[in-house]
């Protein structure tokens, strides 16, 4: 293509996004990955995500929180996603999530530069490790973080700056704490389980990681994506937006951009709960499209079951009528993460 720079993959992933954007420039090869035709996305309408009231599996009406429970496992079966309001969490302090993050994204490269990550290196600011030869890179920025257990964190890829951004992670953690409980449980009984049996799975060090996504306007968001397609390698995640659309899930062949719901926390299934389901609930491949006219931020949460730990469908969704579809695994984030720098899926590995 005319006029696309050609630097070394270490030079380019020594430059941030947001910096290219600065100065004007636009997409370098590494970051083309489509040829310009939208033809593919001419479906991408928005998409009827289900909406569940987290707060009606705690109602006092059993046909109420029954009835939830039916519409939560529909929801999972069929789009492997879902819109949760009813959650617990005040809308003005997902506005706080929000205004945190654009406030660090928004601060001069030098700040963001002190809790920078190497290239190999998974925690602090920057892009993602360098991906396998052949595979493009994302048109974003982000910052990615362990916060929970409490031990497992890196207090110096935590931002000093914004001075809220360290009390609102923690907060935010606590929160993703109850709601992740609250969600597990629901998923367990809507499959006739027993309440905790998914919670056990993901053991007593159950891991939450944070990452901060800051999605750059692009001068060719026809030619570059802001996030490549994979699913995730999770438990599950869960995803809050701001008013920017640009997420989209692949469902029948056909990319369907997820609406932003202010209020609502996106919880997406990754493929640990599609194998502790033994298949009923989905893992999407989903994708982020680039926008020429405004910047998008998300903050993904991602619960994922703690090292070493090993899990395989559960054993009261297997009979004669759906037999085992997977094999017990364990560190299958690790196992997930190898696949995905080569830009593919690793669910096969836990095939019998």
């Amino acid at each position: 293509m005319a006029g696309v720079s050609v630097l070394p993959l270490d030079v380019l992933l020594a430059k941030r996004v947001q910096e290219m954007v600065l100065k004007g420039e636009d997409p370098p090869q590494p970051y083309i990955c489509r040829d310009g035709d939208d033809s593919e996305d001419v479906s991408s309408s928005l998409s009827p995500i289900p909406i569940i009231d987290l707060s009606l599996f705690s109602s006092s009406a059993p046909e109420t929180t029954e009835k939830e429970l039916q519409k939560l496992k529909s929801a999972l079966s069929s789009w492997g996603c879902f819109q949760a309001t009813g959650h617990g969490i005040s809308t003005s302090f997902l506005d706080e999530i929000r205004q945190v993050t654009k406030e660090f994204f928004e601060q001069p490269i030098e700040e963001k530069k002190k809790i920078s990550k190497g290239v190999e290196e998974f925690e602090g600011y920057g892009a993602d490790p360098t991906p396998e030869e052949g595979q493009y890179l994302d048109w974003s920025d982000r910052v990615f973080l362990d916060v929970y257990p409490e031990d497992l964190r890196k207090y110096k890829f935590w931002p000093e700056s914004p001075n809220s951004f360290r009390d609102v992670l923690e907060n935010y953690t606590i929160k993703m704490k109850m709601v992740t409980e609250m969600i597990s449980k629901a998923m367990a009984k809507s499959l006739n389980l027993e309440e905790n049996c998914l919670l056990n799975q993901f053991g007593e060090r159950g891991a939450l990681q944070a990452r901060f996504n800051y999605y750059s306007r692009c001068p060719r968001p026809d030619i570059v994506l802001g996030l490549k397609p994979h699913a995730d390698g999770s438990g599950y995640t869960i995803l809050l937006q701001n008013e920017v659309d640009g997420l989209q899930i692949l469902k029948d062949d056909c990319w369907l951009t997820i609406p932003t719901i202010s209020n609502a926390l996106l919880v997406l299934m990754g493929d640990q709960m599609e194998i502790m389901s033994n298949g009923i609930f989905k893992s999407p491949v989903h994708r982020v499209l680039a926008s020429s006219e405004r910047e998008r931020i998300s903050v993904a949460v991602f619960y994922t079951p703690e090292s070493g730990k090993l899990i395989g469908p559960e054993e009261g969704l297997i009979d004669e009528e759906r037999p085992r579809l997977f094999k017990k695994v364990k560190d299958y984030a690790d196992i997930h993460w190898k696949y995905y720098q080569k830009g593919q899926r690793a669910l096969h590995v836990a095939k019998p």
